[in-house]
């Protein structure tokens, strides 16, 4: 937590890696809105802005993206947006908007589940007030080659890379789905499904085994957080080392 410092304005920030996925978040505010009009009078506005630098897709595909334009990027902030918005209390800045800048450094799979896990963290290290820590975690469904009564045995994967969701998208039983819950709550807050889905068994099943990433997720989000807290509840004791390196 807090790879940048506040002097580059903003108010909390977050580098969060998954596998070879890595995303950087900063959040600006709670700040006034540049027009009145953009105001709301009971809630603060959450503006998310999702970026993908030239170099983060794990093909060598160097193209930039607009993401003003391309549809997936758009379609990615607006489902981070709605997922934090069941957890920020926003009612308590009104007329004001939080700003949420997301950088996607490295891409391997699962770009919005990380991109959700460093929006959570970096809205925690600007001290902005939350119900519950939003943790997302991807899962899927693909046909193993155990034997079962009904010949192939069904296998639960988490945390999906790019070169899993290619390889096993092909198959017509293959199962993807993004969620984001808040575990304390026991609360899924966004469960994003592209896939046929044969029974409401399966949508269980890929279910489950995504919300128990998603603890796994918080786990170690809370004992970062708690460390982070650790360092600045020794330096208000003045028991903090400070290192300064000259170049």
């Amino acid at each position: 937590m807090s790879p940048l410092t506040n002097s580059s304005g903003t108010n909390g920030s977050a580098l969060v890696q998954m596998g070879l996925t890595s995303v950087l978040c900063a959040v600006v505010g709670p700040i006034d809105c540049a027009r009145r009009s953009d105001e709301l009078t009971d809630r603060a506005v959450l503006e998310v802005n999702v970026r993908t630098a030239p170099f983060a897709p794990s093909s060598g595909d160097r193209r930039t993206t607009n993401p003003t334009t391309d549809r997936r990027i758009i379609e990615q902030s607006s489902l981070i947006q709605n997922a934090l918005e069941a957890s920020l209390m926003l009612h308590l800045f009104p007329k004001t908007r939080i700003i949420l800048d997301l950088t996607v450094l490295a891409d391997d799979g699962g770009r919005l589940c990380a991109a959700i896990n460093a929006a959570t963290c970096a809205l925690v290290d600007a001290g902005l007030p939350m119900k519950d820590l939003v943790c997302s975690c991807s899962a899927g469904l693909v046909t193993g080659t155990g034997s079962t009564v009904d010949g192939l045995e069904d296998i639960e994967l988490m945390d999906l890379n790019q070169n899993e969701i290619s390889t096993y998208s092909n198959e017509a039983s293959a199962v993807y789905m993004p969620v984001a819950t808040m575990p304390q709550r026991g609360t899924v807050v966004l469960a994003q499904c592209e896939s046929r889905l044969n029974s409401v068994d399966v949508f269980e099943k890929v279910l489950n085994a995504a919300m128990e990433g998603c603890q796994m997720i918080f786990n170690v989000m809370e004992a970062c957080i708690r460390e982070k807290t650790g360092k600045l509840l020794a330096a208000k004791m003045g028991n903090a080392t400070v290192k300064v390196n000259f170049i």
